[in-house]
């Protein structure tokens, strides 16, 4: 029968008023449908052999297969010839090379008479797609985490070098309530790997019961379908806290598909809202993906009446494992020479961190996280610094340097004026009119060291007078105060009274000498 097919409860009524006794037209004219359709749909009754009263108690599908008995096409005998071929079809597409166009080539040199192009494409494509199914996964709150890293990258700007940094995105979320979690890191390598799965525990407040991640290297050294073999350090810590890692299967996205499509989601929440600013360091860009991430956990789902981060704190987040007292770091060891200017380099970001300078020419085990640098020399640890990623650069302790370095380190024009100022009032002034003259005050540093050295080897009174006649020379030099007090001119310097001539009448004027 061509045309728009019936409802069934409209052919129930047709089968209602014909066991009624009424004709085809009167039919017709009741139900408002043509006396044509009347008449198919009387036959097809006829030649099914079934009674009324049967068809009547029929559900509406059940009754629909009786009356419509599908798409014709899948009876044809050419169907069952295709049908056989599907399976060879399918693999043969996998092979390099091998398109449709040449399948149904080969398809209709042995079946001239076989479907059109279009139509061998359709039934096809239908054979892939029942041939793989999906299933529905129900998850239990607090069952599993599942992580991934985004695709594309985000990038920050050096504000010192210009350059641009480009950040890989990581992704988490909980299956059960979706709640999501998001930051950049420089790598995907393993530390940041493993420092980015320690910050969303602690974001999450929990740990759950089993940590799905990718396939990538940092997680999986050698990957396998059934038991891949981790990386220890990933190994390291499931075990700090109290989990279990469960990589998916190779090539197989839908195992943690979830996560896949909070990347998806995560690009427009995220990526696109951040897409015209410009970020100066990596901390100022994960504040800004914070705070869009949240934003994103409580928006009001489309489909369901509350929001991830209502689930979360609803049902899962009371179900997480408690979290360790301290977060796991990665821990990398390397053993070093003390350098001469008691200092060791960190090969892997060349950087240099200072020793105390008794250990020169030492072994010093080197021990270091993300972000501590420990350093130990006989078992003992002697240093403890942050670490840091600027290389050729020096992170130095004051006083792990010996007392002659700590005294060049320190030197500064008030350094001087204050050490001045607690032996001599004089030595002070005279600190203070050096200074001002404008000059470099690396030049004087060590004009105020001779002065001090002078001090400490002269009488105080000497040493005293010394400075006032150099100030009011205006020299304020080391040598001339030295050559003031080893040439004793501080003695002479009291000029002796004019004594006055006596009065007498033998004084010329002026005018004697015109």
């Amino acid at each position: 029968m061509a045309g728009k097919t019936r409802p069934m409860s409209q052919i129930k009524q047709l089968l209602r008023l014909h066991q009624q006794g009424k004709a085809k037209k009167e039919i017709a004219r009741i139900l408002g449908i043509s006396k044509n359709t009347v008449k198919s749909y009387l036959h097809k009754y006829e030649s099914s052999g079934y009674n009324i009263d049967d068809l009547l108690e029929l559900d509406d599908p059940v009754l629909e297969s009786k009356f419509h008995l599908g798409n014709p096409s899948y009876k044809e005998h050419r169907y069952e010839f295709l049908k056989k071929q599907m399976d060879y079809y399918v693999q043969e597409l996998k092979r390099n090379g091998v398109t449709r166009l040449i399948l149904w080539e080969e398809y209709k040199e042995s079946n001239p008479n076989g479907y059109s192009f279009s139509q061998f494409c359709y039934h096809l494509h239908q054979h892939q797609k029942a041939s793989k199914p999906t299933a529905v996964l129900h998850h239990e709150p607090s069952d599993k985490l599942f992580i991934d890293f985004a695709g594309k990258q985000l990038s920050y700007v050096d504000i010192q070098t210009g350059e641009i940094i480009k950040c890989q995105v990581f992704v988490a979320c909980l299956p059960y309530s979706d709640y999501a979690f998001a930051m950049a890191v420089k790598t995907q390598g393993v530390e940041d790997f493993i420092y980015a799965i320690s910050c969303c525990l602690s974001y999450l407040g929990g740990v759950p019961r089993a940590i799905v991640p990718d396939n990538l290297k940092s997680a999986v050294i050698k990957s396998d379908r059934y038991e891949p073999e981790l990386n220890v350090a990933l190994d390291d810590l499931a075990n700090h806290y109290g989990t279990t890692i469960v990589p998916a299967r190779v090539r197989s996205p839908k195992d943690k598909a979830l996560v896949e499509n909070q990347v998806k989601i995560i690009y427009s929440r995220i990526y696109a809202k951040l897409r015209n600013r410009q970020f100066h360091s990596l901390h100022e860009l994960n504040e800004s993906i914070a705070a869009l991430v949240l934003r994103h956990n409580q928006t009001r789902m489309q489909i369901k009446p509350y929001c991830r981060e209502e689930k979360f704190l609803a049902d899962e987040k009371h179900l997480l494992q408690p979290l360790p007292k301290t977060v796991y770091e990665m821990k990398f060891y390397k053993e070093y020479t003390v350098a001469p200017n008691n200092h060791i380099c960190l090969f892997k970001d060349r950087h240099y961190y200072s020793v105390p300078y008794i250990h020169v020419g030492r072994k010093a085990m080197v021990i270091y996280t993300r972000s501590i640098v420990s350093i130990y020399v006989n078992n003992e640890l002697v240093a403890v610094h942050a670490r840091s990623y600027t290389a050729g650069q020096y992170t130095s302790v004051k006083e792990h340097l010996c007392s002659n370095h700590q005294h060049w380190l320190s030197r500064s024009p008030d350094y001087y004026m204050e050490k001045a100022k607690r032996t001599s009032d004089e030595l002070y002034n005279l600190f203070v009119q050096l200074f001002q003259q404008g000059k470099y005050p690396e030049q004087l540093y060590r004009t105020c060291d001779g002065l001090l050295r002078l001090q400490r080897d002269t009488e105080p009174e000497d040493f005293a007078q010394a400075c006032k006649i150099a100030i009011e020379l205006n020299r304020y030099s080391y040598t001339l105060v030295r050559n003031l007090i080893k040439n004793k001119v501080i003695w002479d310097t009291d000029v002796p009274e004019d004594n006055p001539l006596p009065k007498h009448q033998n004084v010329r004027g002026r005018e004697c000498y015109k």
